[in-house]
């Protein structure tokens, strides 16, 4: 049985690389399997080239990048600050706009709230506008999130207007 020399996991037997850490283990006695693109049939690099994972843990920086927006500021959190995630910048950029955009987000609403709390108790016909408002701003935030969900899991830095910027800064990108 032979082990990884890099994180000291089990090697299967005639893989090119380490199954935990994506090290290079020595030449394989096994052909690399390619990957098709698209409708051309060409052969593209090595999997393992083209998910490599964050240095001791099981996921791809994409994974790892587009799971920071699951809940928020709360996953946002965790991939910012524990450590496999933290040294790499793209983990770092998603996690810090997941922050910002759900702290955008609960500020947004509790001004919304506030300000058309006060237009309703001045008329209660106010609440006809709010409604439809409320909704179509809560199916825009929310098609936003999956789409920055989206464009991370592609490995893609979108940044959304204003938070992007500030989030590539305090992440050091």
């Amino acid at each position: 049985m032979a082990f990884c020399a890099n994180c000291g996991s089990k090697l299967t037997e005639g893989s090119g690389f380490c199954g935990s850490c994506g090290t290079s283990v020595g030449v394989s006695s096994q052909p690399q399997v390619f990957q098709q693109t698209g409708s051309t049939g060409a052969a593209a690099a090595p999997a393992a080239a083209l998910s490599p994972t964050v240095a001791g843990s099981g996921l791809a920086p994409n994974v790892a990048g587009a799971l920071a927006y699951i809940l928020g500021f709360i996953t946002g959190i965790l991939f910012f600050v524990l450590e496999p995630y933290r040294n790499d910048p793209f983990v770092r950029f998603h996690a810090m706009q997941s922050i910002l955009f759900s702290v955008a987000a609960i500020v947004f609403s509790i001004a919304w709230g506030i300000i058309w709390g006060i237009l309703i108790s001045i008329s209660g016909y106010m609440v006809f506008i709010d409604l439809p408002l409320r909704l179509l701003i809560s199916l825009g935030l929310f098609v936003l999130w999956l789409f920055v969900m989206y464009q991370a899991y592609n490995r893609r830095e979108y940044r959304i207007p204003f938070i992007g910027a500030f989030a590539a800064k305090q992440a050091g990108v």
